[in-house]
């Protein structure tokens, strides 16, 4: 079973955890760590011999050109992250159309490389936003990895089909949602990032299994660029929670992923997408 392998390419200073104490207008002042670190995940990747697809942001491709044409050089996808992680439910049709629009044209003229794929930062598609899947389809994209179908207070779809569906009935349009587990009944968040940073790599080793085995279908996993860099800048005056979530264990993170890609195959979004474009289910009403 080949799972899909991704890395939401963005800051240390641009996640949602920080979106209210760091502002979008101080980022070019701060601490640019991004191309360093998407180098060292270049290089594990590179070790292991995977691919993988690196949602990015426009933000980021407009100030690196030179590391997206190394990416998509090195046999990985480049798809959209949105331009400067605005969650799409912040938006209305029209500026989600201009944001979209407007990352592809500099991920593309920066790469050369055709961008078909696209996740909302913070995985914010929702019941909110059902015009969202409307554009990605008018603008052309193949598919799209934004929904995570748990309860969180970030972002979720509780609702929403834990694997690939088409959101819309006249459209070839994919979501790949990222991978949940079950345990009593009760889907477990277990696609990546924080938990998997956080928990003991035995439970993300058990979930990825559970969805290859029981369920017989790919897992979705994702991460940051930022959490293999436990020397980061520190954020003294974000929340407490978001402190915990942002920082605890990066020092573990790049030893885990090491781990992670030995244990399991993994692929590009974009080769799943094909392949799971077949057992998508139709979005109920």
């Amino acid at each position: 079973m080949v799972n899909g392998l991704s890395v939401d390419v963005e800051d240390w200073f641009q996640v949602g955890a920080f979106e209210n104490v760091i502002s979008r207008d101080d980022w070019d002042s701060l601490s640019l760590r991004v191309e360093d670190n998407v180098a060292r995940i270049l290089d594990l990747f590179d070790e292991a011999d995977v691919k993988a697809t690196f949602f990015t942001l426009g933000w980021v491709a407009k100030r690196n050109t030179a590391l997206m044409r190394r990416i998509v050089e090195a046999g990985h996808e480049l798809a959209s992250h949105g331009y400067d992680h605005a969650r799409v439910f912040t938006f209305d049709r029209k500026e989600f159309a201009a944001d979209i629009v407007k990352a592809r044209k500099i991920l593309e003229d920066a790469s050369g490389a055709r961008v078909i794929g696209y996740r909302a930062p913070s995985f914010s598609i929702d019941q909110r936003t059902p015009w969202a899947y409307m554009e990605l389809a008018e603008q052309g994209y193949t598919y799209s990895s934004s929904v995570a179908p748990v309860a969180h207070d970030h972002y979720g779809w509780r609702e929403a089909p834990r694997f690939a569906f088409k959101p819309l009935p006249w459209s070839d349009l994919v979501e790949i949602p990222v991978t949940t587990a079950m345990f009593g009944g009760k889907r477990l968040a277990a696609g990546g990032g924080g938990f998997f940073r956080v928990l003991p790599y035995a439970f993300s080793r058990w979930a990825i299994r559970q969805v290859n085995g029981k369920d017989q279908r790919p897992a979705i996993f994702y991460f940051h660029p930022w959490e293999i860099d436990p020397q980061q800048p520190r954020v003294p005056n974000a929340p407490l929670k978001s402190r915990f979530r942002h920082y605890t264990k990066l020092d573990q993170m790049a030893p885990k992923l090491r781990e992670l890609v030995k244990d399991f195959a993994w692929g590009r979004m974009d080769m799943l997408a094909h392949r799971e474009a077949e057992l998508a289910v139709e979005l109920p009403a």
